[in-house]
């Protein structure tokens, strides 16, 4: 008889590293690639270099990595949340609030005078950690090209 990755750690208990050595970047790869709206088709080069060049948060069950968090920063004023996911399997614990917490009482991210983010689906989760829409949308641009992993 064989146990989802649910069942199977039923017992194991759920603990946040910001260790890049300890991230599994094929269970980060293939969520970003594959499954994810916002990096669908990225390539495994870009998603290792953008690790290389951010604060990341690998959210555990035991030894498997089942969530996710990257943050760009200069660590003095400015940082953009990105990439956060739980993997769907694993949905509806409270992973995706333990994961923020860590991230929002990370001591490299205080103090910043803007910390940003973009999301189209979790307002709800993100709005418990004080984010809103922006005080000036008249004053934000952006260059976007959602194609970008396409060609």
């Amino acid at each position: 008889m064989s146990t989802s990755p649910a069942s199977q750690h039923s017992e194991a208990v759920f603990s946040i590293s910001t260790d890049r050595q300890q991230l599994d970047l094929d269970v980060i790869y293939r969520f970003l690639s594959e499954e994810s709206a916002w990096a669908r088709g990225i390539d495994r080069r870009r998603v290792e270099r953008s690790i290389e060049h951010s604060l990341c948060f690998g959210g555990y069950l035991g030894n498997q990595q089942i969530a996710f968090a990257r943050v760009i920063s200069d660590f003095a004023t400015f940082a953009n949340l990105v990439d956060v996911f739980v993997l769907p399997e694993f949905r509806g614990r409270g992973y995706s609030k333990q994961l923020m917490a860590a991230v929002f009482e990370h001591d490299d991210l205080q103090q910043l005078r803007r910390f940003t983010l973009a999301t189209s689906d979790a307002h709800g989760l993100y709005s418990q950690y004080g984010f809103t829409t922006p005080a000036k949308p008249q004053t934000l641009m952006e260059r976007y090209d959602p194609l970008i992993y396409s060609r």
